[in-house]
């Protein structure tokens, strides 16, 4: 028996067939869904997108069930794990996540789906309380308040100057982000911070030649 004799058979002992039982299987499909189904809340709750995606949210609780019936099959032989890697390995995926939280959640989901696969079912759960935990206080935790826009639409071009003294009494800090000018228009947008937006619309509406006057907030990305 040479020395490549020796590495196979020292190979497939190590990765020998794993007798996966049908309790086994259930009960790890079991907690997954348990989990996958707590996910699915924790999501709905925690998100702030204005359009929310079930498709999504679902897809989370699908990927951890399915993760996990993967792990299972990839502990019973060692030729249908490097089957499924060969398999998954041409997968390519085209949605892009745009939003930072969701690829929280989607790694969340797999994670979970491989720690139940594995048998481990106590780490899935602590580690699903400990995410929870860190989401709800980490999303507390105070931070820069995200700055208002302030639309303004005149039919006097030379009105600017009125309007940014009727905006100063109201705003700490204010900045022109963009200016368009006509012959006989002006269309002003400023980027500012105030807790009286109420007078402060008023305040430059009664400006004269103001048309109209918005206030929009974002709870977009805030810059320091």
């Amino acid at each position: 028996m040479n020395f490549g004799d020796i590495f196979k058979k020292s190979f497939l002992e190590g990765f020998a067939s794993t007798e996966i039982t049908t309790i086994t299987v259930v009960t790890a499909m079991a907690i997954a869904s348990a989990i996958a189904l707590y996910i699915f809340f924790v999501y709905r709750v925690v998100t702030r997108k204005t359009f929310y995606s079930k498709n999504f949210n679902i897809s989370l609780a699908g990927i951890t069930v399915i993760t996990t019936a993967l792990i299972l099959t990839m502990q019973s032989s060692v030729v249908i794990s490097l089957g499924m890697v060969g398999a998954l390995s041409i997968v390519r995926f085209r949605t892009a996540i745009k939003d930072p939280m969701d690829l929280m959640f989607l790694f969340w989901s797999i994670s979970v789906g491989i720690i139940c696969g594995a048998g481990l079912a106590q780490v899935a759960v602590i580690l699903s309380v400990v995410v929870t935990v860190g989401i709800l206080i980490l999303d507390r935790l105070p931070v820069a308040r995200a700055p208002m826009i302030l639309v303004v639409n005149a039919n006097d071009p030379d009105v600017e100057e009125t309007v940014i003294q009727a905006v100063a009494p109201y705003a700490g800090h204010y900045r022109v982000k963009s200016r368009n000018m006509t012959e006989n228009a002006l269309d002003l947008v400023l980027e500012l911070r105030t807790d009286a937006g109420g007078s402060l619309v008023r305040a430059v509406r009664a400006v004269k030649g103001v048309c109209s006057v918005s206030l929009l907030s974002h709870d977009g990305e805030v810059t320091f």
